[in-house]
């Protein structure tokens, strides 16, 4: 399964456009994650923990869209939008979520 961003591939035709696809992943903010994120902005640097979190939140997010595209009969997913959004009444939750067109190429 090709996954882009872009609303075309280089070097691919698009033949058939199947339909909007889409993926969400919403990870839980780990209290001695937080403790130690406080930490490290108070005296600088990344906070790899949240980082690796993220990153993998986007991960299982773009799987389950690259699912839904192959359900379609899809070998492609264009037009990729990435979205971040903090959920929660104390800001405890991350939802990532990621659409594209799925297509065939």
């Amino acid at each position: 399964m090709q996954l882009s961003t872009t609303p075309t591939l280089e070097g691919h035709t698009i033949q058939r456009y199947l339909g909007v696809v889409a993926g969400e992943a919403i990870i839980g903010a780990n209290i001695f994650k937080d403790l130690f994120a406080s930490i490290r902005n108070i005296v600088g640097g990344r906070a790899g923990a949240y980082e690796r979190s993220l990153a993998d939140a986007r991960e299982m997010a773009m799987e389950e869209m690259a699912e839904q595209a192959a359900k379609l009969g899809a070998n492609a997913v264009v037009g990729i939008d990435i979205d971040y959004e903090v959920l929660g009444q104390d800001n405890g939750m991350l939802m990532v979520c990621v659409s594209g067109t799925a297509v065939v190429v």
